[in-house]
């Protein structure tokens, strides 16, 4: 059960930063990676809470990694396509 509600997790913040991003010009960009952790520490206690996960440390811990991958995913991915054409 673990990966499956950290896939989730990592998803969801996916998408919610990339609506961020793209649709809501009130929030600069430099502070998606807060929300993202918002949204992985608030993820942790929700999965917590209703008992996906027994232990709450552990729980916090891979839902904020996984909203964190989501962030790092992203600017590899926006990053990545500028930085190969040096070589």
């Amino acid at each position: 059960m673990e990966i499956t509600y950290v896939v989730i997790v990592f998803i969801v913040t996916y998408v919610l930063g990339a609506i961020t991003k793209t649709f809501i010009d009130a929030i600069p960009n430099k502070y998606i990676p807060i929300q993202n952790v918002i949204i992985g520490i608030t993820s942790g206690f929700i999965c917590y809470l209703i008992g996906i996960e027994t232990d709450l440390i552990t729980s916090i811990v891979l839902c904020f990694m996984a909203a964190i991958g989501a962030g790092g995913t992203a600017d590899l991915v926006k990053v990545g396509d500028e930085d190969w054409d040096v070589l």
